[in-house]
């Protein structure tokens, strides 16, 4: 017990002295956190840019442009009354969506000639492009049922049919789990733990790699002959520092108040799972390549594009097959789907069971290998005495 104490206390001082690596491991998750919390700290976007052309100039156009203020997604940067210009107009006010109100619009929705109303939406950004064309829609629907609303009523029908006139049927959205749609509560989380899966990999990636290049790792064999202790020294030090970001990511959501307070402990289990999965698909490739660059650049190739191919931002399903078979192989895709199942819809944790499978699989097909790797190094170096 003793020698095996002395060997972690050896690889907590091989990582404290490796500069580079502490900083990646400690300073990258503050970093991120920290940063990417004040980014998206907004949560939702508001006062987008928007260009009105009103060709106009009637009571009926300025219902709509007090409705794109009174929107709070919205924000009018201009005002036109003709298309000269429009299109750098546009460009240097960075404008989101430009609407066009046509001439004599008052004059034919009065007589019925169904005017129309073009909106040109700037798709460059899909995000911003979306939030502004709801709103306008959102506003110049609320129009038209003013505008109809008012024509039934100077028909002479009377008020308590007006609605039912106007709509034969109701529709309602509830929004449940994030209901503001706070891009913070749902992004956030997701790149902090892409964030410790890379920090991981990194780290890892130089447990065995860097004692091969350092010719320790015989000397490590004769302090450690069994492999599975062998392979837990390695492992342990930064299953301990883990838990030390988890609790600095648990402080950022108090930092940040973000409310995520149920289902923490659940969570906290299935994060542990995550993490040993990531640990021994580290060691294996650590083990695998004896040197510390192509270790790292082989792991960075896994971690770099796991947050895309994970299904968090863009659903699993509209992948092909055999990308969705890539992504179901990184921890990171089955742990994200559980937090999202924990934290955002508030689920159970029985209901995570399939993503934790997933991640014991990971971790034993990995963590097999990684000791069937390791035993025939260590055969080597035996070789050689």
């Amino acid at each position: 017990m003793q020698n095996f104490l002395s060997l972690l206390k050896r690889e907590f001082k091989l990582f404290w002295q490796n500069k580079v690596l502490r900083l990646l491991f400690i300073g990258a998750p503050l970093l991120y956190g920290i940063l990417l919390g004040y980014v998206y700290g907004k949560g939702k976007v508001t006062d987008l840019p928007i260009i009105v052309v009103d060709e106009d100039r009637t009571e009926m156009s300025s219902k709509a442009l007090q409705m794109f203020d009174d929107n709070e997604v919205l924000n009018i940067t201009s005002l036109l009354y003709d298309q000269n210009n429009l299109s750098q107009i546009a460009i240097e006010k960075e404008a989101a969506c430009v609407v066009i109100i046509p001439k004599g619009f008052e004059k034919m929705v009065l007589t019925k000639k169904y005017p129309e109303i073009v909106t040109i939406v700037n798709t460059s950004n899909v995000l911003t492009a979306n939030y502004a064309s709801t709103a306008l829609q959102v506003c110049l629907g609320t129009l038209k049922a003013g505008v109809q609303i008012e024509t039934l009523r100077k028909q002479g029908i009377p008020e308590n049919l007006v609605a039912t006139q106007y709509e034969p049927f109701k529709t309602t959205f509830i929004k449940k789990y994030n209901r503001s749609t706070n891009y913070m509560y749902f992004l956030w989380p997701g790149v902090l733990a892409a964030v410790l899966q890379q920090v991981l990999l990194l780290g890892l990636a130089l447990a065995f790699a860097s004692e091969y290049e350092n010719d320790t790792f015989k000397e490590l064999v004769e302090k450690c002959p069994s492999l599975l202790k062998l392979m837990s020294v390695k492992i342990i030090p930064y299953l301990i520092m883990s838990f030390g970001l988890w609790l600095l990511y648990w402080l950022f959501t108090l930092w940040f108040r973000i409310p995520f307070y149920d289902n923490l402990l659940p969570l906290t289990f299935v994060a542990g799972i995550f993490v040993i999965s990531v640990c021994f698909i580290g060691i294996l490739v650590s083990i695998l390549v004896p040197n510390q660059l192509k270790a790292t650049e082989i792991l960075m190739v896994i971690a770099t594009p796991s947050f895309i191919l994970s299904g968090f931002t863009w659903p699993l399903s509209q992948m092909p097959v055999w990308v969705q078979g890539i992504a179901n192989c990184i921890p990171l895709t089955h742990f994200l789907k559980a937090f999202r199942i924990l934290i955002i819809e508030n689920g159970t944790l029985s209901q995570t069971y399939g993503s934790i499978w997933n991640m014991i699989v990971i971790g034993l097909v990995c963590g097999i290998l990684a000791y069937i790797a390791l035993y025939f190094k260590r055969k080597d170096i035996l070789k050689e005495v």
